[in-house]
């Protein structure tokens, strides 16, 4: 994790090395191990080092190439550094002389703008090709590194690593961008290039652009392939596939020049990690893996100490706690938003915020985590609705029992979200037969009305077409007039209008059709633009305490391997993730290996904003809310936050949700002087 900055003058005014110098003290956490500057007439571009690998120890940046044609300022780590040695024809030098940020420029040099397809790390760069008088600008797969950025034609290009040093230039306008007020409180961070500031955008994650004072140009470099499917003779054989790829992402990973710490939750994802991690060190010496954990000694529903213990127990570590219950939601706030450019959408925030304050505190700087394996290695649960659209109704019925077993979920709830929706389509395709079939089987196991089964599902699909066509129309006319209202409660219905936020969410937040397998469902996941948003929260989040946050379950390879899986290896027998699993057989601790969900922090969240946070929930209600009238529905609000003071721990996830939006809204646009 380090920071870069950079300024291109489009009219060919020179750069003041002044401002990329203010730019670089903003951005001082990111990297406090050096700073440097280079300026060539209207280019410029600044670095701050945090020495993370043994090869950043003796990195300069920005970089030079040997003839001066390319410059380069990186925010980067390169994973697959014997290969491109190889390809790079580096031979005759010793790789631990070889740093990151000279394999990318050799990449560029050789490749050109398609480098970004030979590379795998996490990485963000900007090149200043002198030849073509352009800059060449790229981000990783994922987006797990930042790149921001703010254009005005035919004038002025600037880049950083946070919004913040964009800022710090008196050209750049600081005015709220209140599409992106809308997207969040409707729960719809799918534009993957706006921010909450006007004019202030994103590259977005997998793509490159080059900026000339022709304009921008920008295109993606890499995408999965929904359609790819991966076949090996035998469970055994996923299973040793699954190990060696994930094994590598960690691997990888543990480039180091210091110790590591990983984040050890008591989840499968965070043991897994923690577990491949600590025997690769094992391996090359006597290294002990550090460990930090959450714990709850008052809201005990929340406490997986007994899971975290289970790990700790095989020994190789080196332990270390926050009690998770000792602050709540709306605490430090202040310091928080110091550093964090735009308001905080997931109330969970402050456990990555405490845990990485106590890591800066141990003196690391580097750490692991298991972070969204759900999304990488799936839990396969669409494998039931394809079981179900094969007429395979045995197994279906074998797999969601399991899953009710194993997940501890209602049978029923399982059947009305795969099985039910599929009678319909039988219905509506005069499949008769196999409707009749299908109703049998679900009555015979799940114990429901078939009377209730052929009315619902089957005979509402018999009405004539003439009725069913003006049906519909009603529908969609009424469902048109109250889709504000019963889909974005939140949102004031006029600041809905005045934004179009219906065809917003049509548009963005819902997909051309409804996912029917489990590599649809996966693969769409991984597209949404809520993936890049988290990760980039996550960056800001270590960058405070200057750490640098790795991520092996967002390895490329990884994620192109599991999206490639036959369904039958996500989920069987009722167990999701059933891959890995068994590829960490040994290596898990059993306890945790075959545990099913993991432990609900909301309990918590409820206890932390009620009582830890309640004087300052109580100001914020009654002294900055109204402020937010012109964007918030302060009707539902207020219902929402009385039944929150009523009854916090049967409140639902949508009351306790809106309270804590408008909340974190309102002191965020207090705290950084953009109120409304």
């Amino acid at each position: 994790m380090s920071g870069i900055m950079g300024i291109y003058y489009l009219d060919s005014r020179p750069v003041d090395s002044a401002d990329l110098g203010r730019m670089l003290e903003t951005l001082a956490h990111r990297g406090p191990d050096g700073a440097d500057i280079w300026v060539d007439g209207s280019v410029g571009f600044g670095h701050r080092m945090l020495w993370t690998t043994p090869e950043s120890l003796i990195e300069n940046l920005p970089l030079v190439s040997q003839t001066g044609d390319f410059v380069l300022t990186s925010d980067a780590r390169i994973d697959n550094r014997d290969e491109l040695i190889c390809a790079l024809q580096f031979d005759n030098c010793p790789p631990e002389k070889i740093t990151d940020s000279r394999l990318i420029l050799a990449a560029y040099e050789k490749w050109g703008e398609q480098c970004p397809e030979y590379l795998i790390g996490d990485f963000a760069f900007t090149i200043w090709d002198k030849l073509k008088q352009s800059l060449f600008c790229t981000r990783d797969h994922l987006g797990v590194k930042p790149f921001y950025y703010y254009h005005q034609t035919a004038k002025v290009f600037l880049l950083a690593s946070e919004i913040k040093a964009l800022f710090c230039l008196p050209q750049v306008p600081r005015r709220l961008n209140e599409v992106r007020i809308a997207d969040y409180l409707a729960l719809m961070m799918e534009d993957k290039t706006i921010t909450t500031y006007q004019d202030i955008m994103r590259l977005p994650p997998a793509h490159s652009m080059v900026v000339s004072q022709s304009g921008i140009r920008l295109w993606s470099y890499w995408s999965l392939d929904p359609n790819h499917e991966i076949k090996l003779d035998c469970d055994e054989d996923y299973a040793n596939e699954f190990r060696k790829i994930f094994t590598e992402a960690i691997h990888c990973r543990l480039r180091s020049a210091f110790p590591i710490i990983s984040h050890l939750s008591g989840g499968l994802d965070s043991s897994a990690v923690t577990c491949v991690a600590r025997d690769l060190l094992t391996q090359v010496g006597n290294t002990k893996l550090h460990t930090i954990s959450s714990i709850f000694d008052r809201i005990t529903e929340c406490d997986e100490r007994p899971y975290i213990n289970a790990v700790l127990e095989q020994g190789g570590f080196i332990s270390h706690y926050v009690h998770g219950d000792q602050f709540g939601p709306l605490s430090n706030l202040d310091e928080i938003f110091q550093y964090e450019d735009e308001a905080l959408l997931g109330p969970s925030h402050f456990y990555p915020w405490h845990l990485n304050k106590t890591i800066k505190e141990l003196g690391l700087r580097i750490s692991l985590d298991g972070f969204d394996g759900d999304t990488t290695v799936s839990h396969g649960f669409m494998r039931l609705t394809e079981l179900a659209r094969q007429g395979n109704w045995q197994i279906f019925i074998q797999e969601a029992k399991a899953v009710a077993k194993n997940f501890n979920i209602s049978g029923y709830t399982i059947l009305q979200s795969h099985g039910l929706p599929y009678l319909k389509d039988l219905a509506k395709g005069w499949r008769w037969i196999a409707f009749a079939k299908a109703v049998q089987q679900i009555h015979k196991h799940f114990g429901v009305s078939r009377k209730k089964l052929i009315l619902q599902h089957g005979l509402k699909y018999l009405v004539p077409k003439a009725m069913w066509q003006w049906w519909e129309r009603q529908y969609k006319q009424e469902k048109s007039l109250s889709c504000v209202a019963s889909h974005t409660p939140l949102v004031n219905s006029n600041f809905a209008k005045r934004i179009d936020l219906d065809e917003r969410i049509q548009k963005l937040g819902g997909s051309p059709k409804q996912p029917l397998t489990v590599r649809e469902e996966q693969w769409l996941t991984f597209n949404q633009g809520l993936l890049a948003y988290t990760l980039e929260q996550m960056d800001q989040y270590a960058a405070m305490f200057s750490l640098e946050a790795r991520h092996p379950f967002m390895d490329k390879r990884l994620i192109e391997f599991c999206l490639a899986l036959p369904s039958k290896q996500k989920l069987y027998q009722g167990w999701g993730r059933i891959v890995m699993r068994r590829a960490l057989a040994g290596i898990l601790p059993e306890k945790v290996q075959w545990r099913g969900g993991k432990a609900d922090l909301s309990s918590n969240f409820t206890d932390g904003i009620l009582n830890r946070d309640r004087q300052l929930l109580e100001e914020v209600v009654r002294d900055k809310l109204g402020s937010l009238e012109n964007y918030i529905n302060l009707d539902v609000l207020q219902g929402a936050y009385q039944r929150l003071l009523c009854d916090g721990n049967k409140v639902s996830d949508e009351d306790s949700m809106a309270v804590w939006q408008a909340v974190i809204l309102a002191l965020w646009l207090d705290y950084k002087q953009l109120m409304p």
